[in-house]
């Protein structure tokens, strides 16, 4: 089979009805979503169980999560801390955390999340640290100062996963102009360079193009 986006979308969906499979609770999420007009831009399927994963093989309690949209992937972590575990997550738009929120309460986790509505910048200075998870999936003009936060409200240990640092392979351009671009390759050298962190990253291809996804651990 060529690769094409065709082709990766085609696998990815192959991918998810095999490991993740029907979920009504998530569904109905994404449904929410597009009711209410919201970019289509929460992770795939296959990436919201890798969180979950990721969260659960840690043995995370306390996750905080930067992006919060439609609540999809917040409902992934809220089911991996367990009873008794918290999620934190910041959202810059009030419309978009009431549609969380609702979807949230519906599949279940309610209790377990606390949404926290503004931008990350002004946000995350007033929150408590101690987090064992950080999910960074927000505006990517702000990669460095939510991953400078991750550090701080972390500990040794802390996983941090930075979303949408392929883009589409314009990462590799030096001369680019686009700000995403740059807020990621800015992230990606921070996580290079700053001895806070150990990290690397994936390419990805499937329903969401050509992408990827970094790994951190807070040292």
């Amino acid at each position: 089979m060529d690769s094409t986006p065709a082709a990766w979308a085609e696998t990815d969906t192959f991918l998810a009805a095999t490991l993740v499979g029907h979920d009504p609770a998530l569904e109905a999420a994404l449904a929410a979503q597009r009711d209410a007009g919201l970019p289509e831009i929460e992770v795939a399927p296959v990436a919201g169980k890798l969180l979950n994963l990721l969260a659960r093989m840690s043995g995370a309690r306390r996750v905080l999560e930067i992006g919060t949209l439609g609540g999809y992937s917040t409902i992934w972590l809220a089911r991996a801390v367990g009873e008794g575990g918290r999620v934190v997550t910041v959202e810059a738009e009030a419309d978009n955390a009431a549609v969380a929120r609702a979807s949230i309460d519906a599949a279940g986790v309610g209790d377990r999340v606390d949404i926290r509505i503004g931008r990350g910048a002004d946000v995350l200075p007033t929150l408590v640290g101690g987090f064992d998870l950080v999910f960074i999936d927000a505006d990517k003009e702000s990669n460095t100062v939510y991953l400078d936060w991750a550090a701080k409200l972390g500990q040794p240990g802390t996983v941090i996963v930075l979303d949408n640092i392929g883009r589409e392979g314009e990462i590799i351009r030096d001369d680019t102009t686009d700000p995403m671009v740059i807020g990621t390759r800015d992230g990606l050298q921070m996580l290079g360079e700053d001895p806070r962190f150990d990290a690397t990253a994936l390419q990805t291809v499937g329903i969401k193009g050509w992408d990827g996804v970094a790994l951190a651990l807070v040292v």
